[in-house]
Parts: C-alpha cells; structure tokens; sequence
C-alpha cells in the first residue's frame, strides 16, 4: 500500500578536458561560422522565412531611398562645385534673375486679417476679360519638394552667412500680392559688376506708390457711386436697375459681385471687396436647380473667381472657381465634342438652345483661358483636355475663307453651319481674340494657335477692310455670300488692343499699324455721336457726299450698353506708345458715361438713344461688365505707372506658365 521510497540521489559533473591542440573552443573565426550555422538550423522553418523577409525588405526600402537622394544630392554637389569655380574666375559674379511672380499667400478666413490695400503700388494685377494677362502666380505646390528643400538647406549651410547677399531674394509686396526674383534657367551672366553697385537682386526695392491722379480718382468715385445703388437696390442678385431701384435675375448666382470683385481690388477699395468676400463665402452656392450660358458664366464667373484668387491668394476663391467650372463639365459632353450653350449646374445636365441645334463659334472657343488656367492651378488635366480638344477640332475644319470662320457651328455634327457669312462682330469676334491670348498663355508654343490667328487677320485684310467718307476712317465691314457690308459693331473694338498686343509679342509690324488706323475708327464711333458715347452698330459710308458724316446710325442700333472693347483698346495703345491722346480720349468717353447714362440715385444705365442728348432713354439695366471691365480699364488706362500692369513682364510668355484667364 505504501509506495517504495526513492532510491538516494546522486549528483555528477561532466568536465571535458582537451588541449589547444585538440580542437576545443578557440574563438576562431571558423568555430564561430559553425556556431552561426548550428544555431540556424535549430531555427524552425517559420523563424528563417521572418527573418530572410525582413532583410529583403530593408534591402528594397535601401534601393528606393538611394535613387531617391542620390540625383538631388549629385545636383546640389555639381551646383555647388559650379559655384565655386564661377567665383574663382570671375569674382563677384552674380547669376542672371528674371522676375517671376509666385504665390500669394494664402488670406487667413478671418476678414480682419485681410490684407492692407495700398493704391497703385507695383507689380501687377489683372484687368476684366478682354485685357492685360493676370498676376503671374504659379499653382499651389506640392509637399513632395519639402524633402528636396531640406537637403538642399543642409548642403549650403555653411556656405551660406558669406553669399547670403547672392542667394537672397528680393521681394515686392503689392495689395497682398507677392513678387520675388528667381534664377532664370538661362546660364548666369559673365559680366563682372561694379564693385560698389549692389547687384540687381539686392539694391532692388519696393517702390512707392504712385499718387493717384484726378482722372483716376474719377472713375474711382464713379465705381462707388455705382456700387452704392448695387448694394442697397440689388445685393447678391445679378444686375441692377438703377432707374426703378430693383434688380434683375439672369442665373441668380449675383453676376455683377462676382465679376466687380478684382476692380474693387485693383482700385484698392478695402471695405467694399472685404464686404463682398463675406458675401462669396457665406452665400455664393453653385447647387441650384438652374441652367446658366456656358460662356457668360466662364468669363463672368470663372473668370472673375480666378482673377480675384490671382490678385489676394485667397483659396476661397479657387475653391468657388473649381466648384462653377466642374459643373460646367457636362457642357462637353456632346457627340463632336463641341459643348452644348445651357448647362443645369444643379442636375448636371446640359442642352443647345431651344430653337437651335448650333453654338456660336464665338461661345464655343472663348472659354479657353479661364478653363485652361483652372487646370493649371488644380492640377485636373479635365478642363483643359475639353477646351483644347474644341480649338483643336475648330482648326482641322473646313468652311473657312482665307482664315476667316462662320458664326455657328453645330454640337451634333461639329462642323460650321450658315457658311458664307463672316465678320468680327458679334458669335465670331472674339474667337480670333482667344486664339492670340491662348498662344501668349501656352509661351508662344502652340503653333496651330497662331496659325487660325495670323490667318484670320490676314483674311480681315483681304475681305473685310474698307476705308470711309469723307475722313476716311479704316473700317472692319461683314461679308455675306460674296457681298460686302460697310456695318460694324462696337464689339469689333476689341480689335486694335489684339493687334497691339500681337505686335508687342513679335507679330508683324504692320499689324500695329492697323491697330492705329482702327483706334481711331472707334474713337470717331464716339466722338461723330451727339452724345459722345458709340451705338452698339454703326454703317459707315464710304461714297463722299456733302455735309455727310462718316458714321450712320439706324434706329435699332443706337443704344449703348457701357461696353469696354474700345477703352480696353486705348489702354494697351497708351502703354505702347505713350500717346496722350488715348488718356484724353478714354476722358471724354467717361465724361458722356458720367453725363448720360449716370443715375442721380446711383448706378449708370444702358441707353435707348444715343443721338438725343435731351432724351438719351435709359433702359434701366447695369450690366456686369461695367463695373468688371469698362471702369477697371478707364483706370488702368489713365494710370502713368507702368508696373501697375507691366505687359513687358507680364506678356513675355517665354516660360510657358503666364497665367491669362479674364484678360
């Protein structure tokens, strides 16, 4: 019952004895590879996968990281290096900059933070649609560069206390824009400076303001006098009716806001653009149940929100501008790819007019720069992919005469519909405008751009150029079906600013010329008027006969609708050639605005008539682009500072970066 007790417990030791010689522990290498691999194999099969695993890993992850650093760090060396024999040959030498402008900085969501105004200090802004290209500003960047950035901090550190006043850059603040110098790509200049000139890059300075002149103080208060009527009779609604003290609903998306938002910064008017800031913010919302024009809303809208994010870098208003332009989209969604009129930016739907299957031309391919500029600053290749693919298709058609396009073209078909007519007025002006801006925009490398463009004024010059009686003024007339017509529309205006704009690009000389010739068509277009302001057509007679003008008006074209193509026109002719002459004419236009068509309780007013002085007729409508456009080039155009807008920089479009929405 009683288990046997355990036997007495007994205790060994095992020592093993063995001489050097006898291939004991030695702490060789080969005893240790042996314990290495005898302790490998004890590892189960699980245990050596892990392991192999993780060092293929590392071994990857190291493969990426060097050719990730190894090319920044071999460009940083090599610059450095190349510096370094540059100063040993040439002592004080400093690298050729060209100015470039980059981003704003962002305006902080707080109003209060806004950024101070101060008038008319240098660089740059953007004047309405037909104008000067917008502040230079490049896209928002990325964080991928931080690395770069960082690596390249550490390279020239040391170096970097005793050629600080080389790589400093020089910075110019403008209305919260900002403007600093950058290397140019081009190889750095070997001309030895001055020993006692501080280099471009360091003695150059912000400049002081230059004071407003009594002419621009005008149109500053005919701006407020206008936008005072627009805030207490039609705020946040599309036009104003300044005679019955109302508004007037077009898309209902506050069309005159939006579009007068870079004039009130351009004409550093603070309180009403922080006013109307609040207003985008709080109350601008694009998902409506609404069909708006595909091409009013991108010059008005688009147009008018990246202009303004140009001129404040206020990221509001690029996020507004990619909300409008990716409803738009459905626009393009047409068997030949040429958009249809009316979008529905609520449902996303688009459609041709009602009684019609066509586009105008005109619509169709004067949208380019506003989409191609979004694309540009989001990074989305989807608008620009759409609006290039139109200009494409437009090049590649048949139905033109010597470069001269039809006024219709159908969104079915894609091709031009009512062939034989042909003019530069109204459903075709400004595809020849868009095709000259769209090239500048691009860095002047699209040819096929200036090709439609040098073959259209050339066709201009074949068909449509006439001269009148008895002061024979040179005219932009219509041909239809072989037979010419001596009527022209104010819209055709816009001409002698392109041709100018051409010229100063490299384009023909005698493209110039032309643009005199026509300036002053335009400006008798006022000045034979009895009230000094032109009709929306005039007919030009071109057979002398006595006590005859050179302009004939017919009574349904005589009103006026405060267009700006003519004193948009005068400016770039100003900034060209220095005449005074356009200032004092761009003064008797806004004298007649001011004297007809300006409302004692605020606002200005489209006319019915303006051969009646006594009667003028008010149509009691505002349109958006008086503010947006007429009074901003009136400004600009009678402002002696050539960096308030600085085309020589500006339009240089040698970097193929030049940002041009809303010119």
């Amino acid at each position: 019952m009683y288990s046997a007790s355990p036997p007495p417990r007994r205790d060994f030791i095992s020592v093993t004895l063995g001489g050097v010689e006898g291939g004991g522990y030695n702490n060789s290498k080969a005893w240790r590879r042996r314990s290495c691999l005898r302790k490998w194999k004890q590892l189960s099969r699980l245990q050596r996968s892990v392991i192999l695993f993780l060092f293929a890993f590392l071994a990857v992850c190291g493969v990426i990281t060097y050719a990730n650093m190894a090319e920044p760090w071999k460009s940083l060396t090599s610059r450095a290096s190349e510096e370094q024999k540059a100063d040993q040959e040439v002592p004080g030498l400093k690298p050729a900059n060209q100015a470039v402008l980059p981003i704003p900085k962002k305006a902080d969501a707080n109003l209060g933070d806004y950024p101070d105004f101060s008038l008319q200090k240098p660089p740059k802004q953007l004047p309405g649609r037909r104008g000067p290209p917008h502040l230079q500003i490049r896209p928002p960047q990325k964080d991928t560069t931080k690395t770069q950035e960082e690596a390249a901090k550490v390279e020239q550190e040391p170096a970097q206390v005793e050629r600080e006043h080389k790589t400093e850059k020089s910075v110019i603040r403008w209305r919260g824009a900002v403007i600093d110098t950058e290397q140019s790509p081009e190889p750095p200049s070997r001309k030895v400076k001055e020993p006692d000139k501080p280099s471009p890059a360091v003695s150059e300075e912000p400049k002081e303001p230059v004071p407003l002149n009594e002419r621009q103080l005008a149109v500053i208060e005919a701006f407020r006098h206008a936008w005072k009527a627009y805030r207490e009779f039609s705020w946040g609604h599309d036009e104003l009716k300044p005679v019955s003290k109302s508004y007037g609903e077009w898309f209902g998306l506050g069309l005159t806001l939006i579009d007068a938002l870079d004039t009130m910064w351009i004409l550093g008017l603070k309180a009403e653009f922080q006013e109307a800031r609040a207003w985008v913010a709080t109350h601008l919302n694009f998902d409506k149940n609404v069909d708006v024009n595909l091409f009013e809303s991108a010059i008005r809208i688009l147009g008018g929100l990246l202009s303004t994010y140009h001129l404040s870098g206020d990221s509001l208003f690029l996020e507004k501008a990619k909300d409008i332009g990716s409803r738009l989209m459905p626009a393009f969604n047409t068997p030949s790819k040429i958009p249809f009129s009316d979008v529905n930016i609520g449902r996303g739907t688009a459609h041709p007019p009602r009684w019609t299957s066509d586009s105008t031309v005109a619509e169709v391919t004067s949208i380019q720069l506003e989409f191609r500029e979004l694309s540009r600053l989001t990074g989305e290749e989807k608008f620009q992919n759409a609006v290039d693919g139109v200009m494409k298709h437009v090049h590649t058609l048949p139905g033109k005469n010597d470069g001269l396009v039809p006024m219709f073209i159908n969104t079915n078909s894609g091709q031009f519909t009512h062939l034989g007519v042909y003019t530069l007025g109204a459903r075709a002006d400004s595809y020849y405008e868009y095709l000259l801006k769209q090239w500048i925009q691009g860095g002047k490398k699209e040819n096929e751009l200036l090709e439609d463009y040098v073959k259209g004024i050339e066709g201009v010059k074949m068909h449509l150029l006439r001269k009148s009686q008895p002061k024979r003024l040179t005219f932009v007339g219509e041909l239809a079906h072989g037979r010419f017509s001596a009527k022209m529309d104010h819209l055709v205006c816009f001409l002698p600013g392109a041709l100018a704009l051409g010229a100063h690009n490299g384009l023909p000389a005698d493209h110039m010329d032309l643009a005199l010739e026509l300036a002053e068509t335009c400006y008798q277009m006022y000045a034979q008027v009895e009230t000094g302001l032109s009709p929306e057509i005039v007919h030009f007679n071109m057979h002398a006969q006595k006590d005859q003008k050179d302009v004939e008006i017919k009574t349904a074209d005589r009103h006026n609708l405060l267009r700006p193509e003519t004193v948009e026109s005068l400016f770039y002719l100003y900034r060209f050639t220095g005449d005074k002459k356009y200032q004092d004419w761009g003064w008797e236009i806004l004298e007649s605005f001011n004297k007809y068509t300006r409302v004692a309780t605020g606002g200005y007013t489209s006319i019915n008539n303006v051969q009646s002085p006594s009667n003028p007729e008010p149509r009691d409508k505002m349109e958006s682009f008086f503010l947006s456009e007429t009074l901003k080039y009136l400004f600009l155009l009678f402002s002696d500072d050539v960096d308030l807008i600085n085309l020589d920089k500006l339009c240089t479009g040698d970097r193929g970066d030049e940002p041009l929405p809303r010119w």
